[in-house]
């Protein structure tokens, strides 16, 4: 009987072979009798056609295994760069994490970034060194270079014999002092027994390292093959031992959680991925899920533009509504779930907390959304988008189904945001190029869509400069293309506000749906400024109203309210912004003045450099849409060895 629950990510540099190791682990615990290849496109969890081609894993995935009475939910999750979103965005359901190395390439740039980020949420981590079996692979400089470059607190378990052949074995190390010393600065007991001279034995070593482990402060590291199994055994008895694991307890109380993935089922209907946090979740009872946060709307705004909430005004005046880029953040909506199926136990008929399930009947279901009450403000790990291309069908006609197909792909990953452009073409926001070959094929395989994309640009805004008012009246005589009278004026808000709406007319001046129009244009027409790109942190204030009944109609208003505020924008004025990264660099002593140069080419600004070691950290910002291309030329400037880190990091005016 499962009397504990663990959700653990898998998580690499891309190639180091997690996939693989996943279906080791999937095999060992008697999941599948026989192991898949990624080479030859036939592992459990790259189900995708695109993912067994690429041989890279582009979704986030969940396998389930039992070691006794646990229960381990397997998330692997992408390790190409252009897919951090998805590495990211499970971070937040998981109680452990397994890193996986190459033993032959060892430390890449790309494990740095994903050791820094568990060691940032303290999420418990686990070193795991794979391809022991393969030429070329290291042990104790290795181990060296995971001290220095991940963590001066990682504890070695087990050693291998034979190195860099087939027959390579893995041993437990011999005695537990060298654990017991790495262990001894965050432990009193350990502490004492070295200073004394006394040899701590190998249960309470074991004790100290699951404690420090569970903290996210020691890393236990472990060698082996996924290709082989050697190693593995070691590996699941870490994975039982040093992990904290969640009672499988049914409690009373509606359930609490967090949706992290989306997908579609053969029939089209859609699959949300959730991680249970408390309370028992049953089907058909009453649920209530709330909006999450999204770091990139569909309307193409920057990320702060999703932090605002709706409301409403009742009363004369002064009413006031605020809406970003998803422009519904806090907002909940009732369900009743259709079906439910828990990770690694399909015929349950309920869940509890630490559970992984799938659920079925929500049809406004997103990620990012939170089943029973709102999840804590601004939680999101990964970075927004800062590229945007234009995409097309290649068959003229289609451009509906294209558009309809993009907002179906955004449904499954928030990061994908489209906005339509003047003439009728979308736009998607991405990270980098394999992501749009990927959208591409997607688009192809699962929609009959052939696309094709224009070269991307930068994710830029726009802020009102100063303050701007226009109006329109009902022309008695002459012509008259609309038959409403609208004055709004457009003036800057504060930063991060978003888009806010106020009227300054009495809210009975107009019928309610008259009102809806206008505030349904503005917002539509504020996607795009005057300088072509959407317009944030501004406030739009009705100022006049008209019509004449019976002949004025809500297409009047909408017509009218769009010309206005156009007007109203072009004398207020508006400035391009674009977002910039904080970013922090560690590159070797003499690729110090390219590396400089070449962030100063790219528009970055240097605030900091310091010697460390033998190298340099550098410290600044850069504009996002900068981030890529560092990270692109990055390895050929610092001799393969520099290492990048950034996190937005507001924005400035574009130069």
């Amino acid at each position: 009987m499962i009397k504990h629950v663990l959700n653990i990510g898998i998580l690499a540099h891309v190639d180091a072979g997690k996939t693989s190791l996943t279906e080791r682990l999937l095999f060992e615990t008697g999941v599948i009798d026989r192991l898949g290849s990624v080479d030859a496109g036939n592992t459990q969890t790259d189900s995708g056609e695109i993912e067994r081609r690429r041989g890279i894993t582009i979704r986030t995935a969940v396998a389930s295994f039992a070691l006794g009475d646990l229960r381990v939910n397997l998330v692997d999750t992408p390790g190409h760069a252009d897919f951090v979103a998805e590495v990211e965005r499970a971070l937040g359901v998981l109680d452990g994490a397994v890193l996986v190395l190459s033993a032959v390439e060892g430390v890449q740039p790309h494990t740095r970034v994903l050791m820094r980020t568990l060691r940032r949420l303290r999420l418990p981590t686990l070193i795991f060194v794979n391809k022991i079996d393969r030429a070329g692979a290291r042990e104790q400089d290795l181990l060296a270079d995971i001290r220095r470059r991940l963590s001066p607190s990682c504890v070695p378990l087990n050693t291998v014999d034979g190195l860099g052949g087939r027959a390579a074995v893995t041993r437990p190390v011999a005695g537990p002092y060298e654990a017991a010393e790495v262990l001894a600065e965050r432990d009193d007991e350990l502490l004492e027994l070295l200073v004394d001279g006394k040899a701590p034995d190998q249960g309470t070593v074991r004790a100290a390292l699951a404690r420090q482990c569970g903290d996210g402060v020691a890393f236990p590291v472990l060698f082996g093959s996924a290709i082989t199994g050697q190693g593995l055994p070691e590996l699941l008895d870490g994975i039982a031992e040093l992990f904290p694991a969640v009672p499988r307890v049914a409690e009373e109380g509606p359930a609490t959680g967090t949706v992290f993935a989306i997908e579609r089922a053969a029939s089209g209907e859609k699959v949300a991925y959730a991680r249970i946090r408390s309370g028992t979740l049953r089907v058909r009872e009453p649920l209530t899920f709330y909006r999450g946060q999204r770091h990139s709307g569909a309307d193409g705004l920057r990320p702060s533009d999703g932090a605002g909430t709706r409301g409403g005004g009742s009363g004369h005046g002064g009413a006031t509504t605020h809406s970003g880029g998803s422009g519904d953040a806090g907002h909940g909506y009732e369900a009743r779930l259709t079906a439910l199926s828990v990770a690694g136990a399909a015929g349950e008929a309920h869940a509890v907390a630490g559970d992984i399930v799938r659920l079925w009947g929500v049809p406004e279901i997103r990620v990012g959304d939170h089943l029973g009450e709102p999840g804590p403000a601004g939680q999101a790990y990964f970075t927004p988008p800062g590229l945007e291309t234009v995409v097309r069908p290649r068959v003229p006609g289609q451009e509906p189904r294209l558009h309809a197909a993009l907002l179906a792909l955004a449904e499954q990953d928030p990061l994908i945001g489209t906005r339509t452009l003047p003439g009728g073409d979308t736009s998607v926001l991405l990270y980098g190029e394999v992501q749009k070959e990927v959208i591409g094929e997607t688009l192809a395989r699962d929609f009959g869509v052939e696309a094709g994309f224009e070269p991307s640009r930068p994710v830029y805004f726009e802020r009102p400069a100063g303050t701007g008012e226009a109006a329109e009246e009902i022309q008695r005589q002459g012509r008259n293309d609309f038959m409403a009278t609208v004055g709004l004026r457009v003036e800057p808000a504060p930063r991060g506000s978003g888009i806010a709406y106020r009227l300054e007319v009495d809210l009975g001046s107009l019928p309610a749906a008259f009102h809806r129009a206008i505030e349904e244009s503005v917002r539509l027409a504020l996607r795009e400024g005057p300088r072509g790109w959407p317009v944030t942190d501004v406030l739009v204030t009705l100022t006049r109203t008209g019509y004449s009944s019976p002949v004025t109609v809500a297409a009047d208003f909408r017509g009218r309210a769009r010309v206005v505020l156009a007007r109203a924008l072009r004398r207020a004025g508006t400035v391009v912004y674009e977002p910039c990264h904080r970013f922090e660099a560690e590159v070797p002593l003499d690729a110090f003045g390219p590396v400089t140069a070449q962030l100063a080419g790219l528009g970055g600004e240097l605030r900091e450099a310091r010697r460390d070691g033998e190298g340099w950290v550098l410290e600044g910002e850069i504009p996002a849409a900068m981030v890529h291309e560092v990270e692109r030329r990055l390895p050929g400037l610092s001799h393969g060895e520099g290492v990048w880190w950034s996190e937005p990091a507001g924005d400035r005016q574009l130069r």
